[in-house]
C-alpha cells in the first residue's frame, strides 16, 4: 500500500512511505533529517551529490581524512555491515560519527548487522533496506544483509526473500528519472562478487532483478576482496571495498545525466570483522 508520495524539483526532498507488503514498516522521513537538506549549495538545486561506502566494520579512522567528500554530499549512503554482529547501540555510535560530518544519510543492515538495526533504522526515518526515497529525479532503493553464507552471519536471506525486498523498494522509486540500487550483497558471476579462491558468491536475485530493470548504478560491498566495476546491461556496478581500506563511491546527478566514480581504497591491511574482537566503540 502506497501511503505517501511527494515529487518536487532537485531543489527539494521527496519521500516515499509504504506499508508492509512482507512486514516492512512505514516511516516518514524526519524534517530533523532532511530538513534543510537541497537548496542551499552555492552549485544550484539542479545538482546533486552523493557519496557512498560501507563494510564498516566498527573502523572509523576514514573518517576523518574523507571529511570534504562527507560534508560535499548531498546524502550519504551507507551499504551495510556497520558493526561486527552487534545490534543498534553500536550502530548509533558508527552513524553518530558519519553524521558529525553530514546530517544527511540513508542506511541499510548487512549481513554482520543484528536484525534489530534495520527496526531502528526505519523508526529513524532513514532505512534504505526494502525501502525507496525519492530526491527529485533521483530514485535511491536498497537491499541489506546478504544470501546464505557458510559463516552464519546474523542477516541473511533466501534468494525469494532477497527478490521481494528488491521489488519492495523499486515499487517506491519506479517513476524516477534516474534510480540508484544499493545492494549490500553484489550481484552473481561478476567482478565485484569473486573471492580470493575464484569462485563467485553474489546473489542470484540481484542479478536477474538487475537484468530486468536495468536501474542506472548499483553501489554494492560485502565482498572485501572484490573492490571494482562492471556492468550489466547498462547497469553500472561499483564495489568501493571495506571503508576501513579507504574505498568510497561518489554520484553526481544533473539533468542530463548521472555519473558514477569509484575511488580505490590504497589501505592494503587485513581488517578483521570477527565478533569475537571487542568493540572499540
Amino acid at each position: 500500500m502506497l501511503v505517501s508520495k511527494h515529487t518536487q524539483s532537485f531543489g527539494q526532498i521527496a519521500h516515499l512511505s509504504q506499508g508492509p507488503p512482507g512486514g516492512f514498516a512505514t516511516a516518514a522521513l524526519p524534517a530533523t533529517i532532511f530538513g534543510t537538506f537541497f537548496g542551499q549549495r552555492e552549485k544550484g538545486p539542479n545538482f546533486m551529490q552523493i557519496m557512498a561506502f560501507g563494510d564498516i566494520h566498527e573502523y572509523l579512522h576514514p573518517l576523518a581524512s574523507l571529511a570534504e567528500p562527507l560534508q560535499q554530499a548531498d546524502v550519504v549512503l551507507v551499504t551495510g555491515d556497520m558493526t561486527r554482529w552487534r545490534g543498534p547501540e553500536t550502530a548509533t555510535k558508527v552513524l553518530q560519527a558519519i553524521m558529525s560530518y553530514n546530517p544527511n544519510v540513508l542506511a541499510q543492515i548487512g549481513n554482520t548487522d543484528s536484525w534489530d538495526i534495520h527496526h531502528h533504522l526505519t523508526q529513524r526515518g532513514i532505512n534504505l533496506h526494502g525501502q525507496g526515497h525519492h530526491f527529485g529525479e533521483v530514485g535511491i532503493f536498497g537491499v541489506g544483509g546478504s544470501n546464505y553464507t557458510p559463516f552464519y552471519t546474523p542477516t541473511e536471506f533466501r534468494e525469494e526473500e532477497i527478490a521481494d525486498y528488491l521489488l519492495a523498494g523499486y515499487d517506491m522509486i519506479k517513476e524516477a528519472r534516474y534510480k540508484i540500487l544499493v545492494s549490500h550483497c553484489p550481484p552473481y558471476q561478476t567482478a565485484i562478487d569473486r573471492i580470493h579462491s575464484g569462485l563467485h558468491v553474489g546473489s542470484h536475485s540481484v542479478r536477474s532483478f538487475i537484468e530486468t530493470y536495468q536501474p542506472d548504478l548499483c553501489i554494492s560491498g560485502h565482498i572485501h576482496e572484490a573492490p571494482g566495476e562492471d556492468t550489466i546491461g547498462r547497469t553500472h556496478l561499483i564495489n568501493p571495498g571495506m571503508l576501513a581500506q579507504g574505498g568510497y563511491v561518489t554520484v553526481t546527478c544533473t539533468p542530463e545525466t548521472l555519473t558514477a566514480h569509484r575511488v580505490p581504497g590504497h589501505d592494503h591491511r587485513h581488517y578483521s570483522t570477527s565478533p569475537l574482537m571487542p568493540s572499540s566503540l
